[in-house]
């Protein structure tokens, strides 16, 4: 295979969606894997929606991701007097014409159609007029469009997912390539963009498969290159609708914001649609690249579930390493772990991380071993505080205090006299000595969580503790 050039196109009218950033990840996969480029372009001519914030944003948020493009960006924006001489050329060459049928016309033609029920079709009035004839119009003040002249014949691509695709042209209209304001349209620019940009793959969401056919007469009518196109299938949510933030947080910087490592986003996205040879569902960018193939990509829809990228995320944060994991966390909250040595940072979180799924995760188990006083969740504390909790804190100050050693056998001896004096097992003892020593319900052991602390710690906290729970 020659190099393939592809591009990732974003509109800069929001942060960059979770279907885009897996649009981006399957072009990167794909110019990786075959020694490619990978561009990107701000798709930026929507000037009332489009903001510079957001532009900052989407490229933050593929640097976030590692998938860093290989060129200069393109913006959309500066291209406009390349389209727009492109139009003139075409209405000189013959292959576009200036129609001047007006909306409110075309409204009612398509009204009549409705109430005969009959498929609309806009006229091709204007389609045979000359150019001196269009220009006649032109000088007397009437407003046009400009439209693509459809050939009779038939619009046939190969694509890489959805295989053989043939449209008849005559079930498509002369479209518009250029508004009565002179804007080119988006079927027109992206077509001269990508040409301009020697693009050889288009990969995008099956959302533009209806596009595509009108993209490659455009192609053909300027004599240019058609390139090959995939298109990715739908990201659906649970409830089998197109994902919006109804079902769940949309955007990267949410997930990001979430505590979700880049890695493990990437994995996730690539499970949307792409399904890999073997049962293995754990992937980093090396795995990706050395595995993907876009003909393994599937034709149905994907669907989002968020236990399942938590379940993932999981995987990561159990592999992840713990010197990785501290300045992921400081990046996160500069203030995390703020005064402590790097050793007892390390010590926290070789108890920690095993048993968080995320960053935030992490920082809220951890934070436990920082803070010099709990703050207690009362909801918290109402479900599970009853009336023997005090008592068992109380007894377990005593033998704390008056055994002269404080490691792990003399907790489990305390332990378990205090389950026999009190009829409890060991979880129901557990419960409101965690709580009270860290605020939280769940957590690493607690023998090796009270050797952690040490034994002053743990007298203090549970001292003050059991004052404010009871």
């Amino acid at each position: 295979m020659n190099k393939p050039i592809v591009r990732f196109a974003p509109s800069p009218t929001g942060y960059l969606h979770i279907g885009g950033a897996r649009t981006a990840l399957f072009n990167w996969l794909y110019a990786k894997k075959n020694n490619g480029t990978f561009l990107l372009r701000i798709e930026d001519t929507d000037t009332e929606r489009s903001e510079q914030k957001y532009v900052d944003q989407i490229s933050d948020a593929l640097q976030w991701l590692g998938l860093s493009w290989d060129d200069e960006i393109v913006y959309q924006s500066s291209n406009i007097e390349r389209h727009q001489s492109v139009v003139v050329s075409m209405i000189e060459n013959g292959t576009a014409y200036r129609c001047f049928i007006t909306k409110e016309e075309l409204d009612n033609l398509r009204e009549k159609s409705e109430q005969n029920k009959e498929a609309f079709r806009v006229p091709k009035t204007y389609r045979d007029y000359t150019e001196s004839q269009q220009q006649e119009l032109v000088d007397q003040g009437k407003p046009f469009t400009v439209r693509l002249k459809i050939p009779d014949g038939i619009t046939e691509f190969d694509d890489l997912v959805y295989g053989n695709i043939k449209v008849n042209n005559n079930d498509l209209d002369d479209f518009i390539i250029a508004r009565s304001d002179g804007t080119p349209t988006y079927n027109f620019v992206v077509t001269i963009d990508d040409s301009d940009m020697n693009i050889t793959h288009v990969i995008r969401g099956d959302d533009h498969l209806a596009n595509t056919p009108k993209q490659i007469l455009v192609y053909k009518a300027l004599g240019l290159n058609v390139p090959t196109f995939a298109h990715l299938p739908m990201i659906l949510g649970a409830d089998k609708k197109r994902l919006s933030k109804r079902h769940t947080a949309t955007n990267v910087q949410e997930y990001r914001d979430k505590g979700y490592t880049s890695e493990a986003i990437l994995n996730y996205l690539s499970l949307l649609g792409w399904n890999p040879d073997s049962e293995q569902e754990i992937f980093n960018l090396d795995d990706l690249i050395d595995g993907f193939n876009l003909e393994q990509v599937q034709k149905k829809p994907a669907t989002f579930d968020e236990k399942k990228l938590l379940w993932v995320s999981g995987q990561h944060m159990a592999k992840i390493s713990i010197d990785i994991v501290i300045l992921e966390l400081e990046k996160l909250n500069p203030s995390w772990g703020q005064g402590q040595s790097d050793k007892y940072k390390s010590d926290v979180l070789s108890l920690t991380k095993d048993r968080s799924k995320t960053l935030t995760d992490l920082m809220e188990i951890s934070d436990t071993f920082f803070v010099d006083h709990i703050i207690y969740d009362m909801d918290i504390k109402n479900k599970i505080w009853n009336e023997i909790s005090s008592q068992i804190i109380d007894d377990l100050l005593n033998a704390i205090n008056i055994e002269e050693n404080f490691d792990k056998q003399t907790l489990e001896s305390i332990f378990e006299n205090l389950m026999n004096q009190h009829d409890l097992s060991l979880g129901k003892l557990m419960q409101p000595v965690r709580f009270a020593l860290s605020g939280l319900t769940y957590g690493p052991g607690i023998f090796d969580t009270m050797l952690l602390l040490g034994k002053d710690i743990c007298v203090k906290r549970l001292s003050e503790g059991v004052k404010e729970l009871s």
